[in-house]
């Protein structure tokens, strides 16, 4: 096992990658744990760790400011359906919805396959 795998921090961000991979099937409630646990567990973490942790912390609140964009974007395409325009809307939010889903899964895999071989991300 290499040098850098006792490195401080790093078991802390493999649970945070596994709990941003349970994410989709708890309802983003692993994922606000993750986050959570990610912002605890930078202090005293390797520079490897470290830029885990903080790439973490990065595609979380990327994620949730597009969620809260998302979530405008859905109300006013609710309130636009009285018109029919609001249902093609409604569409459009499910498919960002969805890649959005598609793109944190990719990048939190991405981020767990750099840290099992020891790369910074």
């Amino acid at each position: 096992m290499p040098a850098s795998a006792a490195e401080p921090g790093r078991a802390t961000a493999f649970a945070v990658y596994v709990l941003y991979l349970l994410s989709i099937p708890s309802l983003a409630i692993f994922a606000l744990v993750g986050v959570i646990v990610a912002l605890t567990g930078r202090v005293g973490a390797g520079p490897i760790a470290r830029s885990h942790l903080d790439f973490q912390i990065n595609i979380w609140m990327t994620a949730f400011w597009v969620t809260i964009g998302l979530a405008l974007l859905a109300v006013i395409g609710a309130v636009l359906t009285i018109i029919l325009i609001g249902f093609p809307i409604l569409w459009i939010v499910g498919l960002l919805a969805l890649a959005l889903m598609i793109w944190f899964t990719v990048l939190s895999l991405l981020g767990l396959l750099a840290l099992i071989d020891n790369r910074p991300r």
